[in-house]
């Protein structure tokens, strides 16, 4: 049985619905996923399935089959939003992603589980820290209990034509989104608050410019 593995790999949303929910405040960037593999017309499919229970994307047969096969040796499997891009062809266009995709031996929960939410952290800081690690920085995960990070970062793909970046990091307004989700219903009105006022700064400005 495997003690890790950890790739980033990209995924599609099957419809409008889904497009719509991942580009929304249900799916934040460094948000934690559980991974569902299914069988679906005789293919393998592997969904992400955030917090509120929904599936927002599948990862292609290849990959969903290596998941199966991880899952099956019950590994702990978890995957963490990397970012969100639109590419317009072909026609309408279409809204995909990446995901920073982890599994590691259950035995092994408290380093594993705390290097997992660095790569949380840092997601949401906009980095994308190397997770396909060597068996030496394994083992520095579980010796230090998950106190080692790995310093390289990978960059993210070269943009094609036609393919835009929607979401890469949180956002000041997402940061708010996740405190209000934790219970913290200061930040819940600071959202608003803040949202509202920048309503209220685009009307001052279209005002000043003599639109109204």
């Amino acid at each position: 049985m495997e003690r890790y593995f950890g790739t980033y790999q990209t995924f599609q949303t099957a419809s409008r619905k889904e497009a719509a929910g991942l580009i929304g405040a249900d799916n934040l960037v460094g948000d934690f996923y559980q991974i569902e593999c299914t069988i679906e017309d005789g293919v393998q499919k592997a969904w992400l399935v955030n917090k509120f229970n929904a599936r927002v994307g599948y990862f292609d047969p290849a990959f969903s089959r290596q998941l199966s096969l991880l899952k099956a040796q019950d590994l702990v499997m978890v995957g963490l939003l990397s970012f969100v891009a639109f590419t317009d062809t072909p026609e309408p266009g279409h809204y995909w992603g990446e995901a920073a995709v982890i599994a590691y031996d259950p035995l092994e929960k408290e380093s594993f589980g705390a290097f997992v939410d660095f790569v949380s952290g840092s997601l949401k800081k906009g980095v994308r820290p190397v997770i396909a690690l060597k068996e030496d920085a394994i083992n520095r995960i579980v010796q230090s209990k998950g106190a080692w990070e790995p310093k390289d970062t990978l960059p993210l793909p070269a943009s094609k034509k036609g393919t835009a970046y929607i979401k890469t990091r949180q956002s000041l307004t997402d940061q708010l989104v996740e405190q209000s989700r934790k219970g913290n219903k200061g930040c819940y009105v600071a959202s608003w608050a803040f949202l509202l006022c920048v309503v209220a700064a685009i009307i001052f400005s279209l005002k000043s410019c003599g639109v109204f």
